[in-house]
C-alpha cells in the first residue's frame, strides 16, 4: 500500500506545527513583557527613593577651596547649601549665583557634587590691579574695571588710579563721549599692558581723558602712555626705552615708533 503523497505529508505538517506553535508561545512572551515591566516600575520606584527619599545620598558635608582674602566660613555663610536635603535636590546654579551676589569678591565659583555625600565649593576671587582712593578706604578694581571690594588698607604693590578729568576743553569732550566706567577699564588696559619690572615700580595710573594716560613710577619717573591702543608695542618700546636711556626722568611712548625720553 502506497504511503501519503509529498503534499500530504507538507498539509499534515502545517497543521500540527503552524498555528499550535503560534498559540503556545503567546503566552510565554506576554507573562515576560508583564514580569520585565513591574521589574522596571519597581526599580524606577527604587532609585527615586534612593536619590529622594533615603538619608544614603543626602548632604551631610560642604567643603571650601580657593579663599584667598575671605575664608571658608564667610563663603559657606553665602552660600547656605541645605545640610541634609538629597544630593539630586540642590539647585548647583543657584548657589553660584547666591554667592557671587553675597560676595562680590567671587570672579567666579565651581559648585560641585560629591557623591553620595558632599557638595564642593571652588572659588576664584578677583585680584585687584588697580586701587580707587574712597575717603580714608580703597576701592579694589579688578581686570575687567569691577570695583569689587573696600578694604582699609591698600594691598602691597597695586597702583591708585588717578581720575583727573577735567569738564572743559578736548578732556571735556572725552569724557562726554567715554564717561567714567569707560575711562576706568582704559586705565585697567594699560596696567596690564604694563612689562613687568615697570609693573612692578608703578605707583600710579593717571587719567586725564582717553588718549591722555600717564604713569607715576615709584622714584618720581613719569610715563606718557597716551591711549590704552598698541598697549604691547608700548610696552616693548618703554622697556626698549628705559635700558637705553638709564637715567632719564620722563618717557613717551604715546607713539611707540617715535618714543622719546628726557630729563636726568
Amino acid at each position: 500500500m502506497a504511503g501519503p503523497s509529498t503534499a500530504e505529508r507538507g498539509e499534515r505538517q502545517q497543521e500540527s506545527s503552524g498555528p499550535p506553535l503560534v498559540r503556545r508561545l503567546k503566552k510565554p512572551r506576554l507573562r515576560t513583557i508583564v514580569i520585565l515591566a513591574a521589574l522596571a516600575v519597581l526599580l524606577g520606584a527604587g532609585g527615586t527613593w534612593v536619590l529622594y527619599g533615603s538619608t544614603w545620598v543626602c548632604v551631610e558635608h560642604v567643603s571650601v577651596s580657593g579663599t584667598r582674602v575671605l575664608t571658608p566660613a564667610e563663603v559657606l555663610d553665602a552660600a547656605a547649601v541645605p545640610v541634609g536635603a538629597p544630593m539630586i535636590s540642590v539647585d548647583t546654579d543657584g548657589i553660584e549665583a547666591r554667592l557671587r551676589r553675597k560676595l562680590p569678591r567671587i570672579d567666579t565659583v565651581d559648585v560641585v557634587r560629591a557623591w553620595p555625600h558632599g557638595i564642593g565649593l571652588k572659588v576664584t576671587e578677583r585680584t585687584p590691579v588697580l586701587l580707587s582712593r574712597k575717603g580714608r578706604d580703597f576701592v579694589e578694581i579688578d581686570h575687567e574695571g569691577v570695583r569689587f571690594a573696600t578694604v582699609s588698607q591698600a594691598p602691597n604693590g597695586v597702583p591708585a588710579l588717578e581720575l583727573s578729568l577735567s569738564r572743559t576743553g578736548s578732556a571735556a569732550a572725552s569724557f562726554r563721549r567715554f564717561g567714567t566706567d569707560r575711562l576706568v577699564r582704559e586705565a585697567v588696559r594699560v596696567a596690564g599692558d604694563l612689562p613687568a619690572a615697570v609693573a612692578a615700580d608703578t605707583r600710579a595710573v593717571q587719567v586725564r581723558s582717553y588718549d591722555a594716560i600717564s604713569l607715576e613710577l615709584a622714584d618720581g619717573r613719569t610715563v606718557a602712555w597716551g591711549s590704552s591702543e598698541n598697549g604691547r608695542a608700548k610696552a616693548r618700546t618703554l622697556a626698549a626705552l628705559m635700558k637705553a636711556a638709564p637715567g632719564a626722568r620722563h618717557f613717551d611712548v604715546s607713539v611707540p615708533t617715535a618714543p622719546a625720553s628726557s630729563g636726568s
